[in-house]
């Protein structure tokens, strides 16, 4: 679950990170009433789940109340399109209205696990306020790992040696050591899966601020922060996605043309790869999981083929826990049911296979039936 900047600020700020003054906006009115109160100067920001704001026209700087207020109004209610949203953009529903800096030096920061090191890892960086992935492909002697033991935690020591690292002055290290060991904790205690500070910057008058932050938690622990769970902005998400995870189907939208269905995480990924070794592109990540009703199979077929870009249909079912026959049902009632009906390919094995394959060929659909990968992979392509 992606927060947006003020909500990472003002959690991040609860555990000691230091950031600027500022104040969420609703209108223009509210954001001209935050740039009062900065002193009538303040930089106005779209509150997106997307990087590249600045670049894409979502922050400007306002030299009075009155700008911040037009900003602020132009922002709110618009789409703002970004290289990491896609043409399709993300609505912008609030700004931050954040009191402007006199910056000697822009950072970068992020804690974020390492699945080769299996821990956390601190990436820092000179180079902030950059693409921190065009940096690491450019220069990567810019870019700074502190791998964390998380039987002990950050330590002080790593902290003096990121800093060293940064070319901080002695007199910012102690300061930026306390501030990376809070980011650690929040990451750790609030179950985050990514904290990048981007920039992290020293102003002229010595201090080091969080300018920007990106924070996520992991879903799949929000049972234990429900205070946190409560901020999740569905308008920034795919609303397949987000209608997806209301019904516990684990769905992610792709690129591609072909629908993938499938009953376990493995498969689908095999599935995904057989799709890409017949020429063709996945449309998306869908797993129904091991013990999926006819239901729950038929409300992810549909949900499935409510994308426009789908325009095959695999399926890969195992059957388990999940018997293929009530996977045939939920296919054939979705099939049924929607509006339009792709071309779709079955590959079934396990529990009940020979009632599920008659069902499927008494159901009057026109599925092609396939009993390995490589022949999922010619219907495929056929």
């Amino acid at each position: 679950m992606k927060l947006h900047e003020y909500q990472a600020k003002q959690l991040l700020a609860a555990y000691g990170v230091p950031v600027p003054e500022n104040y969420v906006a609703s209108s223009g009115a509210e954001a001209a009433s935050a740039a009062e109160r900065l002193g009538g100067r303040g930089v106005v920001k779209a509150q997106v789940h997307a990087g590249g704001r600045g670049k894409a026209g979502g922050v400007k700087v306002a030299d009075s109340p009155e700008e911040a207020a037009r900003i602020a109004e132009s922002l709110i209610g618009s789409t703002l399109v970004t290289f990491q949203t896609g043409p399709q953009g993300v609505p912008v529903h609030q700004v931050l209205v954040e009191q402007t800096m006199d910056i000697e030096r822009e950072l970068y920061l992020s804690i974020t696990t390492d699945g080769g090191r299996r821990r956390p890892v601190v990436i820092a960086s000179a180079a902030g306020g950059m693409e921190i992935e065009e940096v690491a492909q450019t220069e990567p002697e810019k870019v700074l790992t502190e791998p964390i033991d998380p039987a002990i935690g950050f330590q002080a020591f790593q902290g003096r040696r990121l800093a060293a690292g940064l070319g901080l002055p002695p007199a910012q290290v102690r300061s930026f050591s306390a501030l990376v060991h809070a980011c650690y904790r929040a990451y750790v205690e609030k179950d985050s899966g990514m904290i990048e500070i981007n920039p992290l910057v020293l102003t002229n008058d010595g201090q080091l601020l969080a300018l920007d932050a990106k924070m996520n938690l992991d879903d799949d622990a929000l049972f234990r922060h429900k205070a946190e769970a409560e901020l999740r902005d569905t308008t920034q998400d795919d609303q397949l996605e987000v209608e997806a995870s209301e019904a516990g189907i684990a769905y992610v939208k792709l690129d591609g043309n072909v629908g993938c269905m499938v009953n376990g995480a493995g498969l689908a990924m095999a599935t995904m790869d057989i799709v890409k070794f017949a020429g063709a592109e996945p449309a998306n990540f869908l797993d129904v999981g091991g013990g999926a009703a006819e239901e729950k199979i038929s409300h992810a077929i549909l949900l499935m083929l409510s994308d426009p870009n789908v325009e095959k249909v695999l399926v890969n079912i195992f059957g388990g826990i999940l018997r293929c026959d009530i996977a045939a049902r939920g296919i054939v009632d979705a099939y049924h049911k929607a509006d339009r009906q792709p071309p779709l390919v079955v590959r079934m094995l396990g529990t009940n296979v020979d009632e599920g394959k008659q069902i499927l060929a008494e159901s009057g659909l026109k599925a092609t039936m396939v009993d390995t990968l490589e022949e999922a992979a010619a219907a495929i392509k056929g």
